[in-house]
């Protein structure tokens, strides 16, 4: 069998025709028309009032922060297991990212620690839907609310997964999605902001155009940015959305197909994941060693990822503290191959290479 790979954009003849189409008729390129419908799909899907695309998920968080006005001498929660476009996008703002550990079940934010370290500074807690899971989100925004905190949503692997019937991204006061090449829908690089409350959305506007009173006037009444789209990705995301329902099954069946062809192997357990809801961005593992397991598979043609490092002992951040869990499942995480368009037998390769690995 040829080689696999960890992960591979998905685009097909669709996605060509439109991008000739667009050309063929003149397009501008830059963010207009294209790009409103873009986001108007987006609102539709998730049932946000407000959706505004930016050029990525970084990006995004950023602009929703600065929205709510934090900023220089503020704290917001991060969890300590995430990608570092999390707490370096609170960085970006001028505020200080403050870790907190992880509960193992879910991978999302323990709440009883997050209680114990709000302080007169903290004025953000940012949930982080790991792989398209919500922990105690509930637990969260009740907390929030009663310290007078925003909570926040890095819903960056949960396009197309809910929580109680929500979708992810609409429980806070900003929800923040990425487009990047590994995720279920991808413009190349890209970003949306989504909100139910009008200022805020007012303010991401201006914000990701230069601070404009109204766009394309030179009249500057905030502090912004050039972080527009392009109508270019805007199309490719147009066809992109269209497929999304079908990517979604498909990778609900994917991860069970996993499940059941690797329900004998011992070393190898699944985190719980609730299929009604939760489309897996990844198809994640827990193993006693990923880095002895991720070895193997490469040594077999099979590409994996290990799940993010403990980001208090990243060198970048080097955070003192406790984080018991967070290094556990650093250790143990593995994300197997998971690009939709990966066949029944393909995954039934992976699992016998992984099967005769422990055996």
């Amino acid at each position: 069998m040829k080689k696999i790979t960890q992960l591979e954009p998905w685009y097909g003849s669709e996605e060509k025709k439109a991008m000739k189409e667009y050309l063929d008729s003149g397009g501008w390129l830059m963010e207009f028309k294209k790009t409103k419908e873009f986001e108007e799909m987006i609102c539709k899907f998730t049932g946000a009032k407000y959706c505004s695309v930016v050029n990525n998920g970084t990006v995004s968080l950023f602009i929703g922060l600065k929205a709510l006005g934090i900023g220089s001498g503020d704290e917001v929660i991060v969890p300590n297991i995430t990608m570092a476009a999390s707490p370096n996008s609170v960085i970006l703002t001028g505020a200080k990212p403050v870790f907190v550990d992880i509960e193992e079940k879910s991978m999302c934010l323990d709440v009883k620690l997050v209680e114990k370290a709000i302080n007169k500074k903290t004025k953000a807690v940012m949930h982080v839907s790991l792989n398209g899971r919500a922990g105690e989100l509930d637990k969260l925004k009740k907390l929030c609310q009663s310290k007078k905190i925003h909570l926040v949503e890095d819903a960056a692997q949960a396009f197309g997964s809910y929580y109680r019937g929500k979708h992810l991204g609409t429980f806070s006061a900003f929800g923040s999605f990425s487009f990047s090449v590994p995720k279920v829908i991808t413009t190349g690089q890209g970003g949306a902001v989504i909100t139910n409350d009008k200022k805020i959305f007012d303010k991401v506007l201006k914000i990701k155009d230069f601070g404009r009173e109204r766009s394309g006037e030179d009249h500057y009444i905030a502090l912004g940015w050039n972080f527009k789209f392009t109508d270019l990705q805007a199309v490719i995301g147009i066809e992109q959305m269209k497929k999304l329902k079908w990517r979604l099954r498909r990778k609900k069946q994917m991860y069970r197909l996993y499940q059941k062809e690797l329900k004998n192997t011992s070393a190898v357990n699944f985190p719980e994941t609730n299929l009604k809801e939760v489309a897996p961005w990844f198809f994640d593992i827990k193993v006693p060693d990923n880095k002895k397991l991720q070895k193997y598979l490469k040594e077999n043609g099979i590409g994996s990822r290990r799940i993010y490092p403990s980001l208090n002992s990243e060198p970048i951040y080097k955070v003192k503290g406790s984080f018991p869990v967070s290094k556990k499942i650093a250790r143990q995480v593995l994300w197997l191959p998971s690009s939709s368009f990966l066949s029944d037998n393909q995954i039934k390769h992976i699992c016998k290479t992984i099967k005769k690995f422990y055996e």
